[in-house]
């Protein structure tokens, strides 16, 4: 069974499947976006059209465009082309696969590659078969997940393989999709003689968060609850896709000035330690279809720059919830988000070390690359430690509390001051321990 076949699970009647299904490109020349994967003289770009492939793995979000990819590889290579589930298939399949691959070389001198969709259910024992022939070439792999192969494809296999990120798709990228499939008459809704209004398909764009399938699904949606207008013109307009959809869409524009109120509004909550105005400007942003993520980089921010060392753990905190969005996703999330927004909001304040790295840019601007003092440079060969590099050097665990006035700022710097915390918090703590060590100087 090839990736293309009726029994694969596609109805004989292309109609029957969703639109997302039936836009699928047919070519590299119909995939849109992921030019930083497919562009002219890119490596996978030119892996294809030289017919020299190799294994990989590809990691995006949902609607990427991964499965997408792996099929066009199947169709701009002469390769065999082979789908292996996961989840479906045990030792006896992948012997089977092994098999095949050897009679195709043998008897077609034809290569053959696997290609295995959400690679992260792959277990340890299929892995471990499967790397051997990875190995010497004989199956090229493909995956896709989305999940962090790090975490989920073994080490030796993982070496073997390169992993290639996509990225969620553009508004642009988008809205250029949903227009392709307005037009297509053969797959596409281009014979219901349709009329989607502008602002009604900013708004599917808009709450597809990057991903394409959503997006061809919300318009297919749309589509079916529009009634003909005047000329039998069937008008999509935002109330069709509001209903179509249950999402009503606030006043939001992802890159317009409501854009950067929300978020401004968002961190100055945080920053004036207001856990209700922050959760509600969070759940603005979301209900209106905000990049989670964008948020989630924004926290990461603010606990170093507003946060700081008065206490540390709002990084960890702001990290974990950005990590722990990535791996539930949708809507479940919004919560880890929710508690660092809260936990950031009330967490003492500091800007000491925003304040401390301007300082350090200014005294680079002023004196330059100033030279690293021998005392502290590393002189792992004779002829350095001939030179003085290291000469003097204190090794600071040799003296009591692990503490010994030394100057490590070069010359022109050695009495500046760039950090100077707050008496808030943890920070509160370190100013005394730096004051006490200051004192020793």
């Amino acid at each position: 069974m090839d990736l293309f076949s009726r029994e694969a699970g596609k109805p004989g009647d292309v109609r029957e499947r969703p639109l997302a299904d039936r836009m699928r490109p047919r070519s590299l020349g119909e995939f849109a976006g992921q030019e930083h994967l497919l562009g002219k003289g890119t490596l996978l770009r030119k892996a294809i059209e030289e017919d020299r492939l190799f294994s990989v793995i590809f990691w995006g979000p949902p609607g990427s465009g991964k499965t997408t990819l792996a099929r066009l590889l199947a169709t701009e290579t002469k390769a065999h082309f082979v789908t292996f589930s996961a989840v479906l298939s045990g030792v006896k399949e992948i012997r089977s696969v092994v098999e095949e691959a050897e009679n195709q070389l043998r008897d077609f001198r034809r290569r053959t590659v696997l290609f295995v969709d959400e690679i992260h259910r792959f277990n340890k024992a299929q892995q471990d078969a499967f790397l051997p022939h990875v190995e010497s070439g004989l199956i090229t792999l493909i995956g896709a997940t989305t999940e962090n192969p790090s975490f989920e494809v073994i080490a030796p296999l993982l070496s073997r393989v390169r992993v290639l990120v996509l990225k969620p798709y553009t508004a642009p990228v988008l809205g250029e999709i949903l227009r392709c499939a307005l037009k297509d008459r053969e797959r596409g809704l281009g014979g219901l003689s349709l009329k989607v209004e502008e602002k009604a398909l900013a708004h599917i764009v808009d709450i597809s968060d990057g991903d394409a399938r959503t997006a061809l699904n919300s318009l297919e949606a749309a589509a079916s609850l529009a009634r003909p207008g005047e000329g039998g013109t069937r008008i999509v307009d935002l109330p069709t896709v509001e209903k179509a959809l249950e999402r009503k869409a606030l006043l939001y524009d992802k890159t317009g000035e409501e854009h950067y109120n929300l978020i401004s509004a968002f961190h100055k909550s945080l920053r004036g330690s207001d856990p209700d105005g922050a959760l509600y400007w969070l759940g603005r942003m979301l209900d209106a279809g905000e990049a989670p993520l964008y948020i989630a980089r924004r926290m990461v921010r603010f606990a170093s720059e507003d946060v700081g060392i008065a206490d540390p753990q709002a990084l960890a905190v702001a990290v974990s919830a950005m990590e722990a969005f990535r791996f539930v996703g949708l809507p479940e999330g919004n919560l880890a988000l929710a508690e660092a927004a809260v936990y950031l909001a009330t967490a003492p304040k500091s800007n000491a070390l925003y304040r401390a790295m301007g300082k350090v840019g200014e005294a680079i601007s002023e004196k330059g690359a100033l030279p690293v003092p021998l005392h502290i440079r590393n002189a792992p060969t004779a002829m350095m430690k001939e030179m003085g590099y290291g000469k003097d050097y204190k090794y600071a665990h040799n003296y009591e509390g692990g503490y010994v006035p030394q100057v490590h700022l070069p010359q022109g710097l050695e009495d500046r001051t760039f950090y100077e915390p707050t008496d808030r918090g943890y920070e509160k703590t370190v100013g005394e321990r730096l004051k006490a060590w200051r004192k020793k100087k």
